[in-house]
């Protein structure tokens, strides 16, 4: 890519979400008082559009939350032990971590361990960092400690600071980790193939479903081309969840609920948090980009990529529980969550990469690109525009507007109100189609495991 065009193809590309919501902002307001009959127009429209929206998202979670309870009523365990070849199935579990206490990361190794699949076909991969080397060392001694001789393997990794063509993060972590851990495992397991292995990249406080991984092996082995599909768990929020405000709860919440909506369509699915994938791809795409926020998302489409249009996500109906972000007051749980929504919005960062990969791939079909583009930036713009349109802007023209004998003026009031009522049901769910989760930022003493089957068993 040239600096011109970096500079500015790919800049308007990064740039173009952000000016159409402040268009849409600021027009709104404008055309509030230079047109405010046309904007009622728009605005009745746009939130029956909304309406029918938050009908079509209902259907898909009854959908999803009934295969939700069948998958969890299901003894994964025994079908997978009539799948033939499911005992050369390994998983490999990355747990990065950064200032992470050790509870925490001994909830997860427990949860892990309690799981109904052999602890020995498991290696878990504590990935730290050198900028909290003296606290993870010390994390990771004790974890060895305790669960050495629990699973197949421990890898320890600690990334440095200041490598080349990277920003400290997540992803930069993971790319580290990966390549260590493929050095451990073509020295000391030279005998497991590559396609024998699946990998699974969790918050370090994520406490999965006791049957996880069972599930996860029987959809590795059974469904089509399996080393061309990720695999995307529901994302529970519920570790910590009895100790935080209610908005961060309802925040909690709404997005489990949109994650479930987003299962039960898989053709429009990305990755998303806690998910697993095959280790061949891994490989193949050269593990994690090093120098993005968002690296949850983005693998999935730089498989996509890699694979020329032939690689999907596939639902797995099953939980993973994570923290919700808290804070030590009210306002300091509001604030987490404010920056938790901010971190999510990341995901624009997608654009302008699809863009740049797209022209350079030509064997993926148009229709194709203009689904994943036309998806991505729908979603991102209703995120954050629709709140403002339905809750704010709907209201402004109507006080502004001096047409008090025009019939739509007067009825306007008592439709935008009913409409408006039903619309917001869902402005707490997060609608786009590449979010990211923040990491929690503290962690409660309810255990996690008993949360999740609980929470499982409500459903």
């Amino acid at each position: 890519m040239t600096d011109g065009y970096r500079y500015g193809t790919h800049r308007f590309w990064e740039m173009l979400q952000g000016i159409l919501f402040w268009a849409t902002f600021v027009l709104s307001i404008v055309l509030s008082f230079v047109v405010p009959v046309w904007v009622i127009v728009f605005i009745i429209v746009f939130d029956l559009f909304w309406l029918f929206r938050v009908l079509y998202f209902v259907i898909h979670l009854i959908s999803a939350w009934r295969e939700y309870r069948a998958t969890t009523r299901t003894d994964w365990e025994a079908k997978l032990a009539a799948v033939p070849g499911s005992d050369r199935v390994r998983h490999l579990i990355f747990l990065p971590t950064y200032k992470e206490g050790a509870d925490i990361m001994r909830a997860t190794l427990r949860s892990i361990r309690d799981t109904r699949f052999p602890n020995s076909r498991i290696f878990v991969v504590l990935a730290g960092e050198a900028r909290d080397s003296a606290h993870f060392r010390k994390n990771a001694e004790l974890m060895q400690r305790e669960f050495g001789n629990t699973f197949g393997k421990i890898i320890v990794t600690e990334h440095p600071v200041g490598l080349p063509d990277e920003i400290p993060g997540k992803g930069s972590n993971l790319n580290y980790a990966a390549h260590r851990a493929a050095e451990v495992l073509s020295a000391e397991f030279p005998d497991i193939p590559d396609e024998d292995i699946v990998v699974s990249s969790f918050d370090v406080d994520t406490v999965s479903h006791p049957q996880y991984f069972a599930y996860l092996t029987y959809l590795y082995c059974t469904v089509p081309e399996p080393t061309r599909t990720s695999y995307q768990p529901v994302a529970l929020f519920a570790n910590n969840i009895w100790t935080t405000p209610a908005p961060v709860r309802i925040a909690a919440f709404g997005t489990t609920f949109w994650i479930l909506t987003e299962l039960a369509r898989p053709e429009r699915l990305w990755t998303f948090s806690s998910h697993s994938m095959p280790w061949t791809m891994l490989k193949d795409v050269g593990f994690w980009q090093k120098d993005i926020v968002t690296e949850d998302s983005r693998i999935f489409m730089q498989a996509f990529l890699r694979y020329g249009g032939n690689y999907r996500v596939t639902p797995v109906f099953l939980p993973v529980s994570m923290d919700t972000v808290t804070g030590a007051t009210y306002v300091d749980a509001l604030v987490a969550l404010y920056k938790q929504m901010r971190r999510w919005a990341w995901g624009a960062e997608h654009l302008p990469y699809m863009v740049d990969q797209f022209r350079q791939h030509p064997e993926i079909s148009t229709r194709l690109k203009f689904k994943y583009l036309f998806n991505h930036m729908e979603g991102m713009y209703t995120w954050a525009a629709a709140p403002l349109m339905i809750f704010i802007l709907g209201w402004l023209p109507l006080h502004v507007t001096s047409s008090e004998a025009n019939a739509l003026v007067q009825a306007a009031p008592f439709t935008l109100e009913w409409l408006m009522r039903l619309s917001m049901v869902s402005d707490s769910v997060p609608d786009t189609n590449t979010p990211t989760i923040e990491r929690r930022m503290s962690h409660s003493s309810v255990n996690g495991a008993a949360c999740t089957s609980a929470f499982a068993s409500e459903l």
